[in-house]
């Protein structure tokens, strides 16, 4: 337990002391997050990092902010998605059990499937990206204030 805590507090951390504005930071990390929660494992990163380009944010942010679906609980998450995927978008009578999650079931499910977890994974991804945002702008601007505080009461010993 004691090294999953160290893991976490590094990553936060590292988060927090990323050079840039607490603005570009808390975009980049709810980019990271809207592309965590989309059905597409493998590019979750990589599509992280070329939006935040384009939307001139936090490149680290957002590549930590894709790891909201780690491998640990991944499939959890991808079957809630699933699920409210096919609550809002009405298709035939394809079930799907927990017990169905390999990869040949899935590809065997096909398209209809994709879609399902992509439109729960957009519904959930912007609930999340925003919520990550009004979180993570407030977070590194009062840690940035913290620090700074501690830095000037530093100096003031210091003299």
């Amino acid at each position: 337990m004691y090294s999953l805590k160290r893991f976490f507090r590094f990553w936060y951390l590292k988060l927090l002391r990323i050079r840039e504005s607490p603005h570009n930071v808390a975009m980049g990390l709810s980019l990271g997050v809207l592309v965590g929660c989309l059905p597409i494992i493998p590019l979750q990163t990589v599509a992280a990092v070329i939006l935040a380009f384009f939307f001139k944010c936090s490149k680290i942010a957002a590549a930590i902010g894709t790891w909201i679906t780690n491998p640990l609980y991944a499939p959890f998450v991808f079957y809630g998605m699933y699920l409210l995927g096919r609550a809002v978008i009405p298709v035939g009578k394809k079930e799907f059990e927990p017990e169905d999650l390999t990869l040949l079931n899935i590809v065997n499910l096909g398209w209809d499937f994709f879609l399902l977890m992509l439109a729960g994974g957009v519904i959930v991804g912007l609930t999340l990206a925003f919520l990550t945002y009004l979180v993570s702008v407030r977070m590194v601007y009062l840690y940035r204030q913290k620090r700074s505080l501690r830095m000037q009461l530093k100096r003031l010993r210091e003299r």
